[in-house]
């Protein structure tokens, strides 16, 4: 039974385990009676949790189904990403989010709050009807339940911070209020910290039932919850409340159980593609696995191959390669075009450079420089896609029309560093010759990850006053990276930095920085908060001179290398949604997201977040 667990509910999209037909005509009383009813139900779960991350079409029937709104919540918010595209106002599910104007088409906070509370449903239909726990495997089913729906708990409180709490499933009618309502259950938490708590004492208690990874190299046991993903998830959600010491302990679990490992700084970019699928730094991820035979957006349960991939993800992550005169990732991404709406900001850009020096693991795998890009000045053998370029003066590429960014607008949103850590590259994805010309990038998505552990467990140090074991970890961390920065003593803006670069868009840094506000107010904390009240005020195009040359209206151009003479590329500096009459910028209501307001209309119960 546990093999079949392992192969067939660890979050894939080829199993048949993970298309169940519906059971209308059988009861809940006598569906949910044995272990293969358990093993159904949880393997609905995982999809459920799956599907959530990169969105779906059966929310209801006007949902766009095509785009990633847990990672938009989580990163675009974030002082560390440009919203980028063809122009201001395409792909604007990530344009309202990263420059605070969510009220022009909020669509990824809508379709991500409804999709938690669909994934919390199967979750709790497991805990419920499983909860006398008949054999080992059902009380190892409420186990993985619990902490699933835990996690999205913790989402829901980072984001909306006293949400409705649902903790059985509901009768038709019934209308749940926020959970700090006085009509609210009585075990509801009433705080945001208290949901927190809540988060980390369900990952207590389900531990004990968990399955443990055998070892660093078991594969399956990152596909799925295990006793170090509940420690790691429970230490981080004690950490959010306040409460260090006990977040220490949590993820020293983690630590101490010896399960995980981090990769060597030559294997760090493939974290993130299919060559790092389940390796030993990997505590929990998303399972993908393609399943040809399935419909386009829908099949039996309503989510076909597009909605079990990150086909968005493909296409979004990668830069606007139609606006290049040949298309500089090529051979890396085999093809994939490209929407280019993920930028770098020219502050982080420059940090990371700054902290970890062009020559560290870390930084070549997170991002690369325009011209590097364009000319192939990269010691990345598979960005080369001519042998003519290797013995191309620097004269000429200074000049040369043959390659570079052919269109006139520039690349919006882009800075003279090219984010490349999430660029889907060949091996990442199975092409299906649709009439989308789909993409469908299959390499796993991280949830939880050692690296995220051993910082977490380091700021728990240094705000327990064990700086000295603080910085053994952080060391581990900058040595792994190969970067020109080994801390020789270490604070909490070391350690805030330090994150920053690790973890960059993996769903961290906008939560971390209004935590650290609330804790901190330091000055690290309050240039972050700068920067994102200018959210949508200095937007970056990049520009080639030999296809644009610079116009008398633009604003704030910046030359790559100082000057017109010894630069090709440039960028101006633009401001649209002010222009169109948007509100940007962070202000303090944006430390909740609202609730969607159809919502609020079919639910007089529950209350707008303040601000709102």
């Amino acid at each position: 039974m546990l093999a079949l667990v392992a192969g067939g509910v660890a979050l894939t999209s080829c199993e048949d385990q993970l298309n169940i037909p519906q059971k209308a005509t059988l009861s809940t009383e006598t569906y949910y009676k044995s272990d293969n009813d358990a093993l159904q139900a949880l393997a609905a779960a995982y999809e459920n949790f799956q599907i959530n991350t990169f969105g779906r079409t059966n929310v209801d029937a006007n949902a766009p189904g095509i785009y990633t709104p847990a990672r938009v919540l989580a990163n675009h918010p974030g002082d560390d990403i440009n919203y980028g595209s063809e122009c201001f106002g395409d792909h604007e599910w990530g344009g309202a989010i990263n420059e605070f104007r969510y009220l022009f088409k909020p669509e990824a906070i809508i379709y991500h709050y409804k999709g938690i509370y669909l994934s919390i449903y199967r979750d709790n239909l497991i805990i419920e009807n499983f909860a006398d726990g008949a054999t080992d495997f059902q009380k190892q089913a409420v186990a993985e339940a619990r902490v699933l729906r835990a996690f999205n708990y913790f989402l829901l409180a980072c984001y909306w911070g006293t949400p409705p709490f649902v903790d059985h499933t509901l009768t038709n009618g019934t209308l749940p209020p926020n959970s700090d309502s006085p009509d609210a259950a009585e075990n509801a938490p009433k705080t945001q910290e208290a949901y927190f708590e809540w988060v980390a004492k369900e990952c207590e208690e389900a531990a004990a039932d968990l399955m443990e990874r055998k070892d660093p190299s078991d594969k399956e046991g990152a596909y799925r919850v295990t006793k170090g993903f509940a420690w790691a998830l429970q230490g981080k959600a004690l950490m959010f409340a306040g409460k260090f010491a006990e977040a220490k302990a949590a993820l020293k679990k983690v630590i101490d159980s010896e399960k995980y490992e981090l990769v060597p700084g030559s294997e760090w970019g493939n974290l993130f593609h299919i060559q790092g699928d389940g390796c030993p730094e990997k505590i929990f991820e998303i399972n993908f696995r393609y399943n040809g035979s399935s419909g386009d957006w829908s099949s039996g349960s309503g989510m076909g191959y597009m909605n079990h991939s990150t086909w968005m993800e493909a296409q979004s992550f990668q830069i606007r390669s139609g606006k290049f005169k040949k298309n500089p990732l090529l051979k890396y991404t085999g093809g994939v075009e490209g929407w280019g709406s993920i930028g770098l900001p020219e502050w982080f850009a420059n940090a990371f450079v700054e902290n970890d020096g062009e020559a560290s693991d870390r930084l070549k795998a997170t991002m690369v420089k325009i011209d590097d890009l364009v000319f192939q000045n990269t010691d990345n053998s598979y960005l080369e896609y001519n042998d003519k370029l290797k013995t191309m003066k620097e004269s000429e590429k200074l000049k040369s029309d043959k390659y570079g960014i052919s269109d006139v607008n520039g690349h919006y949103g882009q800075c003279f560093w090219i984010p490349l850590k999430h660029v889907v590259r060949v091996g990442d994805a199975v092409e299906d010759g649709n009439t989308y010309g789909a993409v469908h990038r299959l390499n796993n998505i991280i949830v939880m990850r050692y690296a995220e552990v051993l910082l977490n467990y380091a700021e728990c140090c240094l705000r327990t006053g064990d700086a000295a074991t603080a910085k053994t970890y952080i060391n581990m961390i900058q040595e792994r990276a190969g970067s020109q920065t080994i801390s020789e003593s270490v604070d909490l803006i070391t350690l805030k930095k330090e994150k920053s670069f690790e973890l960059w868009f993996e769903g961290c840094r906008y939560q971390d920085i209004l935590r650290w506000l609330k804790a901190d107010n330091d000055a690290y904390d309050q240039a972050c908060i700068a920067r994102l009240k200018q959210q949508g005020s200095h937007i970056p195009n990049l520009c080639d001179k030999v296809f644009r040359p610079v116009e008398p209206t633009d604003e704030d151009v910046v030359w790559q290398y100082g000057s017109e003479s010894n630069s090709r590329f440039y960028l101006i500096h633009t401001h649209p949604a002010k222009d169109a009459g948007n509100e940007v910028g962070w202000q303090e209501k944006h430390k909740l997201f609202p609730y969607p307001q159809d919502l609020l209309n079919n639910n007089p119960a529950l209350h707008q977040n303040p601000g709102w």
